[in-house]
């Protein structure tokens, strides 16, 4: 976990309304290009050697994981800082909206619901990309990875986790909410499904249409 998740100074929702939560990387923005230009600008910026390609594929868990890779211990801490000061500049620019985002988003709202984004990113930056995107959320809660997540859905009573990795999987079911998952970024179906996910879709496009079986259910 990179830091204590935040809660932006938004009203806890009602446990009673539906509150579904959203992974961001891969799972609602395809970050690889902008991450991607990030690190290759802290590679320029330092002088290490960074295999951005490589980076872009282990996307999911917090930064410091990554940097860990390229940057000795002593050094992980000052290359977070200034990997995030470089990101809004060189990141969220090139960052697209995954297929079904937005839909996602709306049809939570349309049977009533209420749609949070629960990540292990810098909450600032995450709140930039969606921003940039147009995407909105009624919370955004940062910092938080795998079980951790479960501290933000267990807080806002979200009854279903939305993501694209196994730590997404496992920070749903510590919260004793309903896993599912998409196919959408590091993790294979058969993974997920492994990990303990209670549906897996293929992407956000299908979502729409299991919310609204799940909410008539």
């Amino acid at each position: 976990m990179q830091g204590p998740g935040t809660m932006t100074g938004m009203a806890v929702p009602s446990t009673s309304t539906l509150t579904v939560g959203f992974d961001l990387d891969m799972t609602l923005i395809d970050s690889r290009p902008g991450i991607k230009a990030a690190y290759v600008e802290l590679s320029a910026r330092t002088g290490t050697p960074i295999d951005a390609e490589l980076a872009i594929t282990r996307l999911g868990p917090p930064l410091e994981q990554e940097l860990a890779h390229w940057f000795p211990d002593e050094r992980i801490q000052e290359m977070g800082d200034l990997y995030r000061s470089l990101y809004p500049e060189f990141a969220i620019p090139p960052t697209l909206a995954m297929r079904g985002a937005r839909e996602a988003i709306a049809a939570v709202r349309r049977v009533g619901g209420r749609a949070i984004v629960v990540t292990a990113k810098h909450e600032p930056n995450a709140e930039l990309h969606l921003s940039h995107l147009g995407i909105e959320a009624d919370a955004v809660i940062g910092w938080l990875w795998a079980e951790a997540k479960a501290e933000a859905l267990r807080e806002y009573g979200a009854s279903v986790y939305v993501g694209d990795h196994t730590g997404d999987v496992r920070g749903a079911r510590t919260a004793e909410a309903l896993s599912v998952a998409v196919a959408t970024g590091p993790c294979a179906v058969e993974e997920l499904r492994e990990a303990g996910a209670d549906v897996v879709l293929d992407d956000l496009t299908a979502f729409p249409a299991w919310l609204e079986g799940h909410t008539a259910a």
